[in-house]
């Protein structure tokens, strides 16, 4: 089963964001948990996630928008914003809270690819599909050249693949999801990958326990196109949206 598949098929997830709460965890094969935030998640953006958002520029992607609070602060601040997410759960929430979102993997074909100002990786979502390399490849190519990528890391120098299961230590031996890939990095590791991929780090942050940095792609013109705003939020509509969830960070 793919990762995004196992994701979007794990029922405790989907259970996790109907009610608004846990307890819930990522569990490692060797039995390690990792606490996920999911009344973080489900609640309003916080004052750390609003100084993130204050450095984004232009039209935003969010990848794994999960319930969607980024989505839906961005939108009504009148930007151009857009929340993908493989969960239904998830788009479900994102809509309900009015923001733009598709059911849609990263990997997926997506609006306004290669015009994107910025994308959002946030709550550990670097560590969408296990491999950091091909998800940093893929975020270039849907930023514009010198376009910005904001990504919320581990608070250590943690560079780990590994494969997990979303459980709810709670609910019994039958409140698990299927396994999928994952990764965690620390910001050392994310710059050094970053670094031999071509990006340029732009600053590195904490605040509220939390750890973010800032890269830009090449700039390979001095006069980028601008996205096209409309093109990007008509394809909003395509879809029901959804959500990819995060890991959070311990």
């Amino acid at each position: 089963m793919s990762g995004s598949v196992a994701w979007a098929a794990a029922d405790p997830y989907a259970t996790a964001l109907r009610t608004g709460r846990g307890p819930l965890f990522l569990r490692r094969a060797d039995g390690w948990l990792l606490p996920l935030e999911v009344e973080r998640w489900c609640g309003r953006a916080d004052a750390v996630d609003l100084a993130v958002l204050d450095r984004c520029e232009g039209a935003v992607l969010d990848v794994g928008c999960g319930p969607g609070r980024l989505v839906a602060e961005l939108a009504a601040r009148g930007r151009t914003v857009l929340g993908i997410d493989v969960s239904d759960a998830a788009v479900e929430h994102t809509t309900g809270l009015g923001g733009p979102v598709l059911r849609r993997s990263v990997f997926e074909a997506l609006p306004g690819e290669g015009r994107w100002d910025t994308v959002l990786l946030m709550d550990g979502n670097i560590g969408i599909g296990g491999d950091p390399a091909a998800l940093l490849e893929r975020v270039a190519a849907l930023l514009r050249p010198g376009g910005l990528l904001i990504a919320e890391t581990v608070p250590a120098d943690v560079d780990e693949r590994a494969q997990v299961e979303v459980v709810d230590v709670t609910a019994g031996p039958g409140a698990r999801g299927g396994t999928f890939p994952w990764a965690r990095l620390g910001t050392p590791a994310l710059l050094r990958r970053a670094r031999g991929a071509g990006w340029r780090r732009v600053a590195q942050w904490g605040a509220g326990g939390r750890c973010f940095a800032a890269l830009r792609t090449r700039s390979t013109s001095s006069a980028a196109e601008p996205p096209k705003s409309t093109a990007v939020i008509s394809s909003q509509r395509v879809r029901k949206p959804s959500g990819d969830r995060p890991v959070a960070n311990r």
